[in-house]
């Protein structure tokens, strides 16, 4: 039951990333086609972290460009997932392990889904119609890439399992351990400064999550450039 899971995630993760990654990748082994690796399916899920970091830290660039050309901001709240706890850097984050570095991917990646949809939504409602017709589309952009990483983690996660690597419990979450979605707005409209703040904590949780999923990978498969 667990394989038929997995190779039905597989596919509607392949179908939906040919997007971000063009490679003639299929499940069965079809002429032209060959089975995706793990190999395969964590060179797509770091291409897609990349995107999705890159898109936002432009974004933000931009943003502040626009609405604060003159002023160096520091985000004026805690971001919402503050509480998570990420290594700071390389060799902390190979101390944690497969399986503890695969649920801060994991927590990382869900706790942003809400606010990014709260995120570009507000955009595409502002005032500055000039600038927000571009950012919301942005936004829209980071958010599906976000989709479709989830996803892509997830088929991963099943992958590892299959194969002994990762214990049956990783990558499920109780509703305990879920981190509340943003704050930002509970309170009511987005203003200016929600949208910055939501930005630069983004542009920071997602460079973290591109970095993880490619440490995850060198713990996984050694390679000589890791």
């Amino acid at each position: 039951m667990e394989k038929v899971l997995f190779a039905v995630l597989t596919l509607v993760y392949l179908e939906l990333s040919m997007r971000v990654v063009s490679a003639p990748i299929c499940s069965y082994g079809q002429a032209g086609c060959h089975v995706p690796s793990l190999a395969d399916l964590f060179e797509r899920v770091i291409q897609q972290s990349s995107r999705m970091h890159s898109v936002s830290s432009d974004l933000h660039s931009e943003f502040e460009q626009y609405f604060f050309p003159r002023k160096n901001l520091i985000g004026k709240r805690k971001c919402h997932t503050y509480d998570i706890l990420t290594p700071e850097d390389k060799e902390n984050a190979q101390r944690l392990g497969r399986e503890q570095l695969t649920e801060v991917i994991v927590r990382l990646l869900q706790a942003w889904g809400e606010p990014l949809s709260e995120l570009n939504q507000s955009m595409s409602q502002d005032q500055n119609q000039d600038f927000n017709l571009y950012s919301s589309n942005k936004a829209l952009e980071i958010s599906d890439i976000l989709h479709e990483l989830k996803d892509g983690v997830t088929i991963i996660t099943e992958k590892m399992k299959l194969m002994g690597v990762l214990s049956n419990t990783v990558g499920y979450n109780s509703p305990e351990s879920l981190v509340p979605s943003s704050a930002f707005y509970t309170q009511g409209d987005l203003d200016s400064m929600d949208h910055h703040d939501l930005l630069y904590c983004f542009r920071r949780d997602s460079n973290k999550a591109k970095n993880y999923l490619r440490i995850l990978k060198c713990t996984t498969l050694p390679e000589p450039d890791c």
